[in-house]
């Protein structure tokens, strides 16, 4: 039977390890948390600030990025002329079949009611 207390005893220690037990420890890792991330966030600023600080160091590299930016800006500018022209074109497409469409649908309806029109006069007695 002593054996089985120990087993027990270890399971739960292991339950304390894994998640913690009491209010105090909660709030410790709670609190722990609360610090971590902004402290995390603030090392990830840092990190990315020096990431874009490091290419204006000296003159040439600096004139060298702000190139590569221009060159970067003007390929992204014609990328989004050209996705519009393509959306233009094809609303323009689009909005050419459906009027297209519509003229043939109305004319056909036009064409089918003035024939039946013409066929009810057709069996109409003529008056005179």
């Amino acid at each position: 039977m002593p054996s089985n207390s120990s087993k027990a005893s270890s399971t739960s220690k292991a339950k304390t390890k894994a998640a913690p037990a009491s209010r105090v420890e909660q709030a410790r890792a709670a609190a722990q948390s609360a610090v971590d991330v902004p402290v995390g966030a603030v090392l990830e600023v840092s990190d990315r600030v020096a990431e874009l600080v490091e290419p204006f160091s000296g003159r040439t590299a600096a004139r060298k990025q702000l190139k590569t930016y221009g060159t970067q800006l003007r390929r992204s500018v014609k990328r989004s002329e050209r996705r519009g022209a393509t959306a233009r074109r094809k609303a323009t497409t689009e909005a050419r079949k459906t009027r297209t469409r519509l003229e043939r649908q109305a004319r056909e309806r036009r064409e089918r009611v003035e024939q039946r029109v013409r066929q009810a006069a057709d069996r109409l007695p003529v008056l005179g």
